[in-house]
């Protein structure tokens, strides 16, 4: 993996080197190497390791994307501000199936970092809102679903936040049907 700086010093090499080629009359190579600076420009702006780490994810490889993104050694450095945001939504979402605190941790850091796509932000904001109510914060996870209902605007995650909202009915169930009447009455019982 070539540093982010270093990506950008490499497409300027070989676009002058492809105005040289222009100035002495071999356009064809001008125009494949101006193509090949394009890649590097593209590649600093997408990371290459991040690229793969999202090709395994979805063949459901878990182990195969941490691998790539563990080439990754200093993700401040090495990417930019949207990457830093996918290289933690990535980790998330890995974790997410053994540590919730680590998996909101990551969440967190990439809706904090930005995510380019309204649904990867939706997705995180998903997760988060399930963390929190399987952690018992019902409001947070009220607020991050419908936030997250928003964000998704081509219906992607339609069934998934459904779900959500049902399991949340569920849970909540006949108890929220009763109020403060029925505690005062509790309380006349055992009085």
């Amino acid at each position: 993996m070539y540093n982010k700086i270093i990506k950008l010093i490499i497409a300027a090499g070989i676009i002058a080197f492809a105005v040289y080629q222009f100035t002495e009359g071999y356009i064809g190579n001008g125009i494949m190497l101006i193509l090949l600076a394009l890649v590097f420009v593209f590649l600093y702006f997408k990371n290459e390791f991040i690229l793969l780490a999202f090709l395994k994810l979805r063949k459901q490889d878990f182990e195969g994307a941490k691998s790539w993104l563990n080439k990754i050694k200093n993700p401040e450095t090495a990417l930019v501000t949207k990457q830093q945001g996918y290289f933690n939504y990535l980790h998330g979402i890995m974790v997410s199936q053994g540590n919730m605190n680590e998996a909101e941790k990551y969440f967190k850091k990439a809706i904090s970092l930005g995510l380019s796509m309204d649904h990867d932000l939706a997705m995180a904001k998903l997760n988060l809102a399930g963390i929190a109510f399987s952690k018992r914060r019902k409001q947070e996870a009220q607020k991050l679903l419908s936030e997250a209902q928003k964000l998704d605007k081509q219906d992607m995650l339609k069934d998934q936040i459904k779900m959500m909202k049902d399991n949340m009915k569920r849970a909540q169930g006949p108890n929220q049907h009763y109020g403060a009447g029925s505690s005062a009455r509790a309380q006349k019982r055992r009085g």
